[in-house]
């Protein structure tokens, strides 16, 4: 069976051939665009399989930034989770709250499920997979703990995907993991802006990450996402100054958004979701300015963007409003 092609950002090479230029600004993903600064890496990271004590460090690092005991493995980033997902129960029905990142039906239909998309919470009980996005990408919806815990029991397993959660360290449910019917997705390299490093995690029942563990194999991740996660996660003073300018750049984004007639529809504090008169031309009119943007093809009206990551890259946006 020949799938439909995945529709994402990040992809730039489409914005070149059709405006031409090089000096793009990519808003369509919701990579911090502020990375933290990489360090100096070691010969032995690039040279070396990775070791045990190295994993056992950064597993460490990533139970201290999540605040968890959770039973957890590190995975090529939360995308080789929801992978993986599909395998870890018999095929059956599969729910997801939508509209959401649409690589948790697709993958869980390329591997034989029958994938309802719903719109609440409730809608999800009975389903053999339930998975909630939280907060939701596109539109920031965002789902309590005790809502989404009221759920276990009611479906076969959830999927929490919070590749989003690293501002909003209250709503996460990694606290929660580690029972059977539960398992929670992370994301190093959006809240990191270092999604080349390909780095995620799953947290989960006994079973379930054993499960993961024997089918990610012995080296999952990099010497050099170790070696840089390891450090990063437990970097608490850079986590708390990243999610104060965050808060404020959202502020900022909303208010350049409101002057080229957009309307706020949501977002986290990694994007931002607009309602516009028709999203294809608002995305023309960034992307002569060589900015891109994410448009849906679900809505022919909402626009998403990331945030700038300097002066120069706000003061581009700021004069397209001026336009």
């Amino acid at each position: 069976m020949i799938l439909a092609p995945r529709d994402h950002g990040g992809n730039l090479e489409q914005a070149r051939a059709i405006y031409g230029g090089e000096d793009w600004i990519d808003l369509s993903t919701g990579i911090n665009r502020v990375p933290y600064r990489v360090p100096l890496i070691s010969h032995a990271a690039f040279t070396a399989l990775p070791t045990h004590a190295a994993m056992q460090g950064l597993m460490r690092a990533a139970a201290f930034a999540y605040e968890t005991t959770a039973p957890m493995v590190a995975l090529q980033g939360a995308q080789a989770a929801i992978q993986l997902v599909p395998l870890l129960r018999p095929i059956g029905l599969a729910r997801v709250v939508g509209p959401t990142y649409n690589e948790h039906a697709a993958t869980l239909r390329a591997m034989g499920w029958s994938v309802q998309e719903v719109v609440t919470l409730d809608e999800l009980r009975g389903a053999d997979i339930a998975v909630v996005v939280n907060p939701n990408n596109p539109d920031g919806r965002h789902w309590t703990r005790a809502a989404l815990l009221a759920l276990r029991g009611q479906v076969g397993l959830l999927v929490v995907d919070e590749s989003f959660a690293d501002p909003v360290p209250t709503e996460s449910l990694a606290c929660a993991a580690g029972s059977d019917g539960l398992l929670v997705l992370r994301s190093f390299g959006k809240f990191y802006g270092l999604a080349g490093l390909r780095l995620g995690f799953a947290l989960g029942s006994p079973s379930d990450i054993a499960r993961l563990k024997d089918l990610s194999g012995p080296w999952p991740v990099s010497g050099p996402a170790i070696e840089v996660a390891s450090l990063a996660l437990q970097d608490t003073a850079w986590a708390a100054t990243t999610i104060k300018r965050l808060a404020g750049e959202a502020v900022r984004m909303d208010a350049l958004c409101a002057d080229l007639g957009w309307k706020a529809l949501g977002g986290t504090l990694l994007f931002r979701l607009y309602d516009t008169p028709d999203a294809q031309q608002a995305q023309d009119h960034l992307a002569r300015a060589h900015i891109w943007s994410r448009i849906f093809p679900y809505s022919q009206s909402w626009i998403r963007l990331g945030l700038p990551g300097n002066e120069a890259e706000w003061a581009r946006m700021a004069a397209l409003t001026r336009a």
